[in-house]
């Protein structure tokens, strides 16, 4: 059809097309952020663990706005084994979560299900042991699903929506590169663009922090 011949709302719709396309071809590109084995504490599990009122301090912002990796660290108790100096995120949250590897559950011996961030019900606990004192979590331990914060604008520009599964090519193709497949997306306007994948992921891939991902399907 020639454009002469169309109506206002198709040469709108062409237009809206043409845009998001161009944008796909612009910034394609997703930056990786590999997540170590961390928790997550709530005030009254900070109280015992740092003392009462005791406050986390900011080490390093990580690449999500106004999160941090803090100065505190605990150690983590399992059946089988402890793993010790395990980074506190910050800030506080309403519900402790703790978050690790599948090799690191071998080590503490406990099989801690693959969920998205939240979702801590009917799952494994471990005991944290700070300066102050201890906690023995009887759950709230997963293996994060490896997900990819965006913006709304940059999921307009992805073309995706919250909650669906994408697939991603992730490291040289040429090398340990792979699509991995089940990939959530999570948008809010509080995040910034970036892909979370765990320590064994980034290893059997060889990729790290600063590298690239791409959404594929």
């Amino acid at each position: 059809m020639d454009t002469v011949d169309m109506t206002k709302e198709e040469l709108t719709k062409l237009i809206t097309k043409l845009v998001i396309e161009n944008m796909k071809k612009q910034d394609q590109r997703i930056h990786l952020g590999v997540s170590n084995r961390h928790v997550h504490l709530d005030r009254a599990d900070m109280n015992i663990l740092f003392g009462i009122n005791s406050e986390l301090t900011n080490k390093k912002d990580l690449g999500q706005p106004g999160q941090f990796a803090a100065e505190e660290v605990v150690t983590m108790l399992g059946p089988k084994g402890e793993i010790e100096r395990v980074r506190i995120l910050g800030p506080l949250r309403s519900k402790t979560q703790i978050e690790i590897s599948a090799s690191d559950g071998r080590k503490l011996g406990i099989n801690a299900p693959l969920r998205e961030s939240g979702l801590t019900e009917n799952t494994p606990g471990v005991e944290l042991i700070g300066p102050a004192g201890k906690v023995h979590k009887d759950m709230g331990v997963i293996v994060s699903l490896r997900h990819i914060h965006m913006t709304p604008k940059d999921a307009l520009s992805a073309g995706v929506k919250d909650g669906q599964r994408v697939s991603v090519q992730v490291g040289d193709k040429t090398k340990r590169g792979a699509i991995l497949q089940n990939v959530l997306i999570r948008i809010s306007d509080r995040y910034a663009l970036e892909m979370h994948i765990d320590v064994d992921e980034a290893l059997a891939l060889g990729v790290g922090n600063g590298d690239y991902a791409e959404i594929v399907e």
